[in-house]
């Protein structure tokens, strides 16, 4: 049984679960660097294996549906999460954790750091810290391909989306709609095609 089922079976669990929704997105907007795919590991660790609220393949799934959306990932993330532990309510308290660090810090740049950018220490830190945002979207990339099954078969479909992007200048949202429609025609034929005597 994992232990979203739990929390609805348990009421005093379900009233505290507003707060670990909460205190576990803050955790992920504060210590994170980069945003965005550089959160993925993290998040994956937290929803994923340490609470245990989605199961690692439908993680995937709600991977793909917030890249699909509008607006930043982590906020759609969060929502989508907070949404599937209490619907909207959980969705909202989900976004304001992931969303309160990095206000509360950009407040704090703007009222007291007036030359932040021209700060060479500051400069040097970021320049630092680039390696260690690349690895942190190659992680979640290498994971995401292993647990969607992408083999060297199936690399056909990624390598495809990548070249359209990168080559053709191809709209991102463009090759997601058509990555949709070939997948509802290819369930379709399989279904039409299972069904024939």
């Amino acid at each position: 049984m994992y232990r979203s089922e739990y929390h609805f079976r348990n009421p005093d669990i379900n009233v505290n679960l507003y707060g670990q929704l909460f205190f576990t997105f803050t955790k992920i907007g504060a210590f994170t660097i980069g945003g965005g795919y550089a959160m993925l590991p993290l998040i994956q660790r937290e929803v994923v294996e340490r609470k245990k609220w989605a199961e690692a393949k439908e993680f995937l799934n709600m991977v793909a549906i917030c890249q699909s959306l509008p607006g930043i990932f982590a906020v759609n993330i969060s929502i989508l999460t907070g949404y599937k532990m209490k619907k909207a309510p959980g969705g909202l308290v989900a976004a304001l954790g992931v969303i309160l660090p990095s206000f509360l810090i950009i407040l704090l740049i703007v009222a007291f750091f007036r030359h932040f950018n021209e700060n060479i220490y500051v400069a040097r830190a970021f320049k630092a810290i680039r390696p260690a945002v690349v690895a942190l979207i190659a992680v979640p990339v290498f994971n995401t391909a292993k647990e969607a099954g992408i083999n060297l078969k199936t690399v056909i479909i990624p390598a495809a989306a990548a070249f359209l992007i990168w080559f053709s200048g191809a709209s991102p949202a463009y090759v997601v709609l058509a990555a949709a429609a070939a997948g509802i025609c290819f369930t379709r034929f399989k279904e039409i095609k299972s069904k024939r005597p």
